[in-house]
């Protein structure tokens, strides 16, 4: 199981080898559960679906840009949360201002996260692993950081059930790498079921001074 401590440093690091749980069963077992889940859901989805175009308009889906294996990008897919109200000279305006009442509901719920069952089904992520931040962060990351593209970013994390948005990058960054050589089943499970007490409390959702989470802007060294 993974440590409650984390005391991770550069020098301490070790290449990811991949135990049989990663190599032969966390990717069928990904499929098979995000295929029953999208199944089992549909009606949820269908109910939200409506609701973001009523109250949010379209596109329903938001589609961006993630890195996922080894920094290989694919589109991430999440129901919408925010309007997309620009000032004066066509930028968007700060994501407290266009996260809507609506949208913080579907946030605190992880209800927005749904759609990203299917890029589970399609291999681009796993149900446990770094949550897919955004390209951008790629050459901000130094060799530590960057581990945590050693396996597929997931529907939910280590770093999600540890603190998700209040905890610092520092933390956040390093919970993930511990999780990249911590890969095992019952790792998995116990991420699994800390996910939905969360979710349930509701933890974590934003950070101290922003709406959702700040910019990693990297590493002063």
């Amino acid at each position: 199981m993974i440590s409650e401590k984390v005391k991770v440093t550069e020098k301490t690091q070790v290449p990811h080898k991949k135990g049989f749980y990663e190599k032969y069963i966390k990717r069928p077992l990904d499929f098979l559960l995000s295929l029953t889940a999208l199944i089992v859901l549909s009606p949820i989805l269908l109910l939200v679906t409506v609701l973001v175009r009523v109250k949010l308009g379209s596109p329903v889906i938001f589609k961006q840009e993630r890195p996922g294996l080894n920094g290989k990008v694919f589109n991430m897919y999440k129901f919408r949360t925010m309007t997309n109200e620009k000032d004066e000279n066509g930028e968007l305006l700060p994501d407290e201002i266009r996260l809507t009442a609506f949208g913080k509901k579907l946030r605190s719920t992880s209800m927005d996260e749904l759609p990203e069952l299917w890029n589970i089904v399609r291999g681009d992520m796993s149900v446990v692993g770094p949550r897919p931040l955004l390209i951008k962060y790629l050459s901000r990351y130094n060799s530590h950081q960057a581990r945590r593209h050693e396996v597929r970013p997931g529907f939910t994390g280590y770093a999600q059930v540890n603190g998700r948005n209040s905890i610092t990058w520092e933390k956040k960054f390093n919970l993930d790498v511990e999780y990249v050589d911590n890969v095992t089943f019952f790792t998995d499970a116990g991420i699994v079921l800390k996910t939905l007490k969360t979710v349930l409390v509701r933890e974590g959702i934003s950070s101290d001074s922003s709406a959702t989470m700040e910019e990693f802007m990297g590493n002063c060294e």
